[in-house]
């Protein structure tokens, strides 16, 4: 997605694209053992840094924008990228300068952005665009698809058809060089990259169904995560009995409260009509729907 986006810029001789690949020195698995990927979302969602493995040589001391392109893990950026927001090379890279997000995700990606704005606000950067790419099976079929990929390294599809492959759209990503020839638009007219860098381009698409199911998940993450914490590091012997604990919770949660928030949302529309809109507004900020 992020070569995608910056496709454009590469191809014009005047642009100057740098890429740094934010990987931690200790690789994380791929795919995940299910223990060891339920046992991660303590440190994710409290956004505990890693120690990272980055190449900086190439790097210039001052860009004229940063795209930070990241994954969602249990709503939280990934921890190499909430590792980099907290790192002093982010304070100088970041610091007064234009950033756009570039998200690819399941479905859920709303208070993990609130995340990165609050970390971008901190180091004194300016977001100014947001484009959000989610998994083209649907939020029912990615229930079983995603995991099915990350547990076995393969997108599917799976089951003889049943489980759709997961992932973004492999047209949607092609079609993202259309915010690069925004940004190369801006750069050849000499205009200024602010708010409306992306609005008008079909940036994002907020699925209001899913801000209260984000918001019950992430105490929930908040509440067990404390509670993996007190048991000690990800490490620790009680951590894995834990884990398997709550990899049962969660697929009940998410059989049974997201559904139910769901329907709860959808009844409670027409009341609740304006507050909705402003939510939908709020969160598909700066680049709109």
């Amino acid at each position: 997605m992020a070569r995608s986006v910056v496709a454009p810029l590469q191809a014009d001789a005047s642009v100057q694209v740098d890429f740094l690949n934010v990987q931690p020195a200790e690789p994380f698995p791929f795919p995940w053992p299910m223990v060891r990927f339920i046992n991660t979302f303590p440190e994710a969602n409290y956004q505990i840094p890693c120690e990272l493995a980055l190449e900086t040589e190439h790097l210039a001391e001052r860009y004229d924008l940063v795209v930070l392109a990241y994954q969602v893990w249990y709503l939280a950026p990934s921890i190499p990228i909430s590792s980099f927001l907290q790192s002093e090379l982010a304070a100088r890279l970041l610091a007064d300068t234009p950033v756009v997000t570039v998200i690819a995700c399941r479905n859920m990606w709303l208070l993990a952005q609130e995340r990165v704005k609050a970390h971008l606000e901190g180091l004194g950067a300016s977001l100014v665009g947001n484009m959000v790419l989610v998994d083209a099976a649907g939020s029912i079929a990615s229930f079983f698809a995603t995991p099915l990929w990350v547990l076995t390294g393969r997108r599917g599809p799976h089951w003889f058809g049943l489980v759709p492959p997961a992932g973004v759209d492999e047209a949607q990503i092609q079609a993202a060089d259309r915010f690069g020839h925004a940004i190369l638009s801006r750069f050849e007219q000499n205009q200024p990259l602010d708010e409306t860098l992306w609005q008008g381009l079909g940036a994002v698409q907020v699925n209001d169904k899913l801000i209260l199911s984000e918001k019950i998940a992430n105490r929930s993450f908040f509440l067990w995560g404390k509670l993996f914490r007190a048991c000690g590091g990800p490490e620790a012997p009680l951590r894995k009995p834990l884990a398997m604990f709550y990899t049962v919770f969660l697929v009940l949660m998410l059989l049974t409260v997201v559904p139910i928030t769901g329907i709860i949302k959808i009844l409670c529309a027409p009341l609740l009509k304006k507050r909705i809109a402003q939510q939908k507004r709020y969160f598909a900020w700066p680049s709109g729907e």
